[in-house]
């Protein structure tokens, strides 16, 4: 296990100014709550938080970060609370635990619908504060490292969540190193063979033309000497991934595949980049339509760096990097640049970028969208590399490779995109379809009152474009299907004397647990309801048969758990009818008092529980002579209370009295007394009575409400 004083000794090394003791503090803390716990592997399960510690201070993070790898289990797996670490190590700390926790309970299931639901949710806590990615992405490269302990099909589960979520993370968030060796590790346990195939061809080739590397690096380090540039020259052979995705995609074998080598030459300056390039250019043929130039175009995550592919010795195809020292550390450190230390001071590098403003955009740009969506754009916004493409007055608009002009006008803002009609292509109209190549000047010819076109969703490759063309059809879609909708609410309610009001639509929604009336027009265009569910929604007593049997008289008795003799009858206070969960209360000399559960009288029995009897309603049809009452709010026009009388009556229902608590000019309050057989025929009146636009509020009335709301009664 990794000592104490290694990880201090790393952290000092960076940050002299670092508080030592409390990173040793914590790392005692930890290994303390982990006591006792062992990983597959049988090591002490500490050596995995100190491992993930070691690994971010290589990174040259904050003590914040490292404190945090140090605890980053502890929440979850130990007896340790969220309080307890603020209280230890500050709330800063137990804020970014928190939030590892919380990302490490995600189980990102290979499941579509639940992998994107959970996706969304990681980059929602990751977008507060990426240190929180940052902590997990080092926990999930340690646990790649060591996965081999772990049964085949687990590894193989983690592998591909790995390959799906967390290495193309890696590699947005500009740590490529860590992309790199996460897709390779994944790589081993998904398709073994194939790597190991890749790795002996790599053997022979080193058997058959000898160190290659180190030959080409000092052909590289001549040409600059005698170009006057100083500079550091690296060179590797590319990962079994990234060797093995190439050939996929090019169909061809490994040794018709060129540029399997990378070599980086990292300067002193900006100006010496464009020196080497031109030295590097003059020694090698550049291989055509391989250079980009990420300095005067950087990537969104900050990444800056010249690419070109020359024909080398032997004619071997080389990629080379050209670079500053400070764009390197971006390029290997990514956001993880922004918190970085230098001789004990937070280093300002002035090519790292705001690590939160692509979470932020992203997490804003598909607010709203299903989940599936969601993970399909973000993956779009992941794996894209770029091309650069300016608008008329010059801007550069940056866009992933393959894109047409629709996704350029897109790019620029959301209604350009949505009527758009053609595209000029430096000058020449040129087909919606056409994909775009770095440099060109693209001109969006517009018409108002275009919408975007179906056929346009397999046009493009941005996940905004995607997301805004799919939102323009649906809306579109759902507008079409409210007039169809309206008509069939229209004669639908005709058949049965109603009318398809704004108040009946409304109330039809709510009885649906929908948010407004549109939602129900929508789902009657859409065939998702009939008209006649729309009348058994708002009137159902209406098509009730009226030949069915009515319960007998002699029906068995409606309230069970009294005892033998027992007389019981409802509280006059709440009015308990089937239904609804009910409770008895013994009264002296008046047998058993029957409340509903909710019943704000039951407070008063609270310290008397032998009092309290356990009962409940029997299964089946009630009859209907349970009263219940119910307060109406309707405008004071002619006509209107007989019309609710009458609506009452349709819904089987019977008025037993009614009392005007309130008379003003414009309306009238009363509180009446129905007789119901149950909950749902309750639910039936008063939603039939809510869909009458004289109507401006209807509910359940109780008797704590009448103390509150009215003195003696006006009887009517």
């Amino acid at each position: 296990m990794i000592p104490v004083e290694t990880l201090t000794a790393l952290v000092r090394s960076y940050n002299p100014q670092s508080d030592a003791g409390l990173i040793e503090a914590a790392y005692d803390y930890a290994r303390k709550m982990h006591a006792g716990q062992r990983r597959q592997s049988g090591e002490p399960y500490f050596s995995h938080p100190v491992a993930v510690a070691m690994l971010l201070a290589e990174q040259k993070l904050d003590d914040a970060t490292i404190i945090t790898a140090l605890l980053h289990d502890t929440i979850e797996d130990t007896l340790s609370t969220y309080s307890e670490v603020a209280l230890r190590f500050g709330e800063e700390v137990a804020q970014l635990v928190d939030g590892v926790t919380k990302l490490t309970n995600l189980e990102l299931s290979s499941v579509e619908n639940e992998q994107a639901e959970n996706f969304r949710k990681l980059l929602m806590a990751m977008s507060k504060d990426p240190r929180v990615l940052l902590v997990k992405l080092a926990d999930r490269l340690h646990n790649m490292r060591t996965i081999r302990h772990l049964p085949l099909e687990k590894q193989q589960r983690k592998a591909r969540e790995t390959m799906d979520i967390y290495a193309p993370l890696a590699g947005r968030m500009g740590m490529q190193w860590m992309r790199e060796e996460l897709e390779d590790l994944g790589f081993r346990v998904l398709n073994p063979e194939a790597r190991n195939s890749i790795i002996r061809r790599f053997l022979t080739l080193r058997r058959e033309t000898g160190d290659v590397i180190a030959k080409i690096t000092d052909d590289i380090r001549t040409v600059l000497t005698q170009a006057g540039v100083e500079a550091e020259v690296f060179g590797r052979e590319k990962k079994p991934y990234s060797i093995w995705r190439k050939m996929e995609e090019k169909k061809e074998g490994f040794h018709r595949l060129s540029d399997i080598y990378g070599f980086r030459i990292i300067t002193h300056s900006v100006g010496d980049c464009y020196t080497a390039l031109g030295a590097v250019h003059q020694r090698w043929r550049a291989v055509p339509g391989r250079f980009k130039d990420y300095i005067s175009q950087p990537k969104s995550n900050g990444y800056r760096s010249i690419h070109t592919t020359v024909s080398g010795r032997d004619g071997k195809r080389v990629e080379v990097q050209i670079r500053t020292q400070e764009m390197h550390a971006v390029a290997e450190t990514g956001v993880a640049a922004h918190w970085s230390y230098r001789d004990g001071e937070r280093f300002e590098n002035p090519f790292a970028v705001d690590p939160f403003r692509w979470l932020r955009a992203i997490t804003e740009r598909f607010e709203g969208q299903e989940d599936e969506e969601f993970l399909e754009h973000v993956k779009l916004e992941m794996f894209t590399d770029q091309v650069f493409c300016f608008t008329p007055k010059g801007e550069v608009v940056k866009l992933p490779r393959g894109a047409t002009p629709i996704d350029f006008a897109y790019a620029i803002h959301t209604r350009i995109g949505d009527s758009c009609v053609g595209a000029k292509v430096d000058g020449q109209r040129v087909p919606l379809w056409t994909k775009l190549r770095n440099g060109q000047s693209v001109t969006i010819i517009r018409a108002e009152g275009q919408r975007p076109q179906p056929s346009w969703e397999d046009m493009v490759v941005t996940g905004r474009a995607k997301a805004a063309i799919r939102r323009s059809l649906r809306s579109e879609q759902r507008a079409t299907q409210v007039r169809l909708g309206r008509e069939i609410a229209r004669v639908a309610l005709e058949r049965v004397g109603k009318k398809a009001t704004d108040k009946a639509l409304e109330a039809a929604a709510r009885r649906l647990g929908l948010e407004e009336a549109d939602d129900v027009l929508a789902r009657l265009g859409a065939a998702e309801m009939t008209g006649k569910e729309l009348v058994a929604t708002l009137y159902p007593e209406l098509l009730r048969d009226a030949a069915l049997p009515r319960p007998s008289s002699d029906t068995a008795p409606v309230v069970i758990g009294l005892n033998t003799g027992q007389v019981a009858r409802p509280a006059p206070c709440c009015n308990p009818i089937p239904g609804e969960r009910i409770v008895g209360i013994a009264v002296r000399g008046k047998g058993v008092v029957i409340h509903a559960i909710d019943c704000a009288e039951l407070g008063a029995y609270e310290d008397e529980p032998d009092r309290w009897i356990d009962l409940r309603w029997s299964e089946g049809q009630a009859r209907a002579d349970h009263v219940v009452r119910i307060e109406v709010t309707m405008a004071n026009d002619s006509g209107v209370l007989g019309r609710i009388c009458t609506l009452i009556g349709e819904q089987r229902a019977n008025i037993t009295d009614i009392v005007f608590t309130d008379r003003k000019p414009d309306f009238f309050r009363m509180v009446i007394d129905i007789e119901v057989r149950d909950m749902e025929h309750l639910t039936h009146v008063l939603t039939a009575i809510d869909a009458d636009s004289d109507v401006a509020q209807v509910a359940r009335f109780r008797q704590a409400q009448a103390v509150a709301k009215r003195t003696e009664p006006e009887r009517g």
